[in-house]
């Protein structure tokens, strides 16, 4: 983490990382760890996690949209089984850049396991917000339907409160997913799309039909925002996040602490934009 009148320069020093207690890390690793403290790139991963939550909430939310304004045609498997692998996608596709975290929840949950700067929070959050209202303003545009066809509430035969259970189940497992698959604050590589995105299939396909699991605040906060219509969404915002907490602490239990070094060389997934042989660029 850089400090005030820190520039690019300064953090390559060697000194720099000493400070730090991570003098020891491989040139490659510092070289990348310089750029992901580099201010400069820090649009490259807002406009990635705009991006990417504005994919997600395109199919999350589009689904329902759809049905209602061309009679169901898409199954409730596709509807569930799609956002799944939209995210398996951008985390192969972009998870080198931003991390592919487009989820509130998630971001929270790097932060508190210590892989992930809070100062970065604020700043993905909105980003996801962005990206989110502006899938959810889109659809409604072209589609002609309200918001709250794409939006997640309980089921009428069930309470709020047995929703908001079933988000934090569901957020548990996803986080604990992430944080077992991801390379430090970093969803990348195969593994980790495939596993998280299976995930997200798999727990809409049995648990949607209760609470629609959402297992994201932007997620379900997007429709309801463009529709004006917040119902239960209480359990939307507080079942992911307590179980993103959860899941944080259970990790703790399996392998012990984030952050540090550990966390530190996971940045090296971050965009790295300086060519590794100059004579060949």
């Amino acid at each position: 983490m850089s400090t005030p009148g820190m520039n690019s320069s300064d953090m390559e020093s060697p000194g720099y990382w000493a400070h730090l207690g991570l003098s020891g890390l491989p040139k490659s690793v510092v070289e990348r760890l310089t750029d992901f403290n580099n201010p400069r790139q820090e649009w490259r991963r807002l406009f990635s996690e705009v991006m990417g939550t504005f994919l997600l909430l395109l199919v999350a939310a589009g689904s329902g949209m759809m049905n209602a304004a061309f009679g169901d045609p898409i199954s409730r498997t596709a509807a569930v089984v799609a956002p799944g692998l939209m995210v398996m996608a951008m985390i192969l596709f972009m998870g080198r850049v931003s991390g592919a975290h487009f989820n509130p929840a998630v971001s929270v949950a790097f932060a508190l396991r210590g892989d992930f700067p809070w100062r970065r929070v604020p700043g993905y959050i909105i980003a996801q917000f962005v990206g989110a209202v502006l899938a959810v303003l889109l659809l409604q545009a072209i589609i002609g339907e309200s918001a709250a066809n794409g939006a997640t509430y309980p089921a009428q035969s069930t309470t709020d409160v047995a929703a908001f259970l079933m988000e934090v189940i569901l957020t548990f497992g996803l986080v604990s997913v992430i944080l077992g698959t991801a390379s430090g604050a970093q969803n990348i590589g195969i593994i980790g799309a495939l596993g998280v995105g299976g995930y997200i299939a798999l727990a809409g396909l049995w648990a949607s039909p209760l609470s629609g699991a959402s297992m994201n605040p932007i997620r379900s906060l997007a429709p309801d925002l463009v529709a004006s219509d917040f119902t239960a969404y209480w359990v939307y915002l507080a079942g992911p996040l307590l179980g993103a907490a959860v899941a944080v602490v259970a990790a703790y239990m399996l392998r012990g602490r984030g952050g540090g070094l550990a966390g530190s060389q996971a940045a090296q997934g971050a965009l790295f934009t300086q060519p590794q042989n100059p004579d060949k660029a």
